[in-house]
């Protein structure tokens, strides 16, 4: 028999066994790459995290007598039902085992959360924030996670979804793009006479000092440059920092670009070194050898990750993502990047989409979200 606990997010016991059953599920899959635990921990921080500033949430366990099968959160992100004039909840950090009474069990006590709360849809996996990661992986398991920039899940976990009355909301495409990887010379043109008119002008940070300095900037353009995104909703300030703060953490100053027009930024691409080796030896804990060797895989690896690009509203469709892409070209090639992947693009960003496998990207990742009425 199936039993579902809501834990007690102020016991230290109940948190641990919540976060720690991922760990256990997925322990030794060679294509998985462990979060930081402090980070998991600090989503079910209420005192802590920004999410529950302005919105609320519950965390679930489901049992068979005393061990752990199953586990969701189920969240209310109030400021996006505000903006978009819905009633959804969405749900994240689900991981159950290969068992649809498990899953069913999981989303009943979700569903009847919702109800609770006048909560008319439920959809995800979609988390506490922007770099939680969106969807469940559908397409591509063979391929090794990017860092905690995505989740990685068993291929059984879109049969339980459907099976439980899911369906598909959007997805979101990961690209692969190999060591040739050049952009059209159509399009490396109109970068180039972008960029001999002198108006917008790409940033060629050298320092984390640099960079820094700029952090408010990349916040506050962040926050406005997906306001015609399905996903998007204004988020606070804390929320703004929180982001900032994980960009800032494994930035490399050259590979953060933003696009300024008459000095105002008006938009960015963000590349990551891919770290998810280290990440792997260290199983989501942080010491202080694993961040020396996290260092060091910073300088060795040689896989990218290109994870946020976007310009604001008003200036798209003036060549500035071709400005953005042509500086960070040149970037690669000057650090020898031999693998490059586009981390979860979604599908409804279709001329970007069409831009990226015009220069040569292939899709070979899918993340999807899904939906269902309550």
């Amino acid at each position: 028999m199936v039993e579902i606990e809501m834990i007690d997010t102020r016991s230290r016991a109940q948190v641990n066994e919540f976060v720690q059953f991922h760990y256990r599920l997925y322990r030794g899959h060679p294509q998985w790459v462990p979060p930081f635990v402090s980070d998991i921990k600090l989503m079910l921080n209420r005192d802590k995290h920004p999410f529950f500033e302005h919105s609320d949430g519950d965390f679930f366990l489901a049992k068979r007598g005393k061990e752990v099968v199953g586990r969701i959160a189920v969240l209310e992100n109030k400021p996006f039902n505000q903006y978009h004039q819905t009633r959804k909840a969405q749900f994240y950090l689900f991981d159950c085992i290969d068992d649809q009474e498990v899953a069913n069990c999981l989303f009943d006590a979700a569903f009847d959360w919702c109800r609770k709360r006048k909560l008319d849809t439920l959809l995800g996996p979609k988390g506490l924030s922007p770099f939680d990661g969106y969807g469940i992986q559908v397409e591509g398991f063979e391929h090794r996670q990017m860092m905690t920039m995505m989740n990685y899940n068993y291929p059984y976990y879109p049969v339980l979804f459907e099976k439980a009355g899911f369906q598909k909301e959007v997805d979101f495409v990961s690209c692969y793009l190999g060591e040739n990887f050049k952009l059209p010379e159509k399009v490396a043109e109109v970068a180039r006479r972008l960029k001999e008119r002198g108006k917008f002008r790409v940033s060629n940070f050298k320092t984390k000092r640099e960079l820094l300095r700029c952090a408010a900037q990349i916040g506050e353009v962040y926050n406005k440059t997906f306001v015609n995104n399905w996903e998007y909703y204004p988020l606070t300030p804390r929320e703004i920092k929180l982001a900032v703060d994980n960009i800032l953490l494994v930035a490399v100053p050259q590979l953060i670009k933003l696009i300024y027009y008459n000095e105002e930024v008006v938009g960015f691409l963000f590349g990551f070194p891919d770290i998810s080796a280290a990440l792997q030896r260290h199983g989501g804990h942080l010491t202080p050898w694993g961040i020396v060797d996290m260092l060091i895989e910073l300088k060795r690896t040689r896989r990218l990750s290109l994870n946020g690009v976007g310009v604001l509203p008003e200036y798209q469709g003036r060549g500035g993502n071709a400005l953005l892409y042509y500086e960070m070209v040149q970037t690669i090639k000057s650090f020898n990047y031999e693998h490059v992947e586009l981390t979860q693009m979604a599908e409804t960003a279709v001329q970007v989409r069409r831009d990226l496998v015009t220069a040569g990207a292939i899709p070979y990742k899918n993340h999807r979200i899904y939906t269902r009425q309550v």
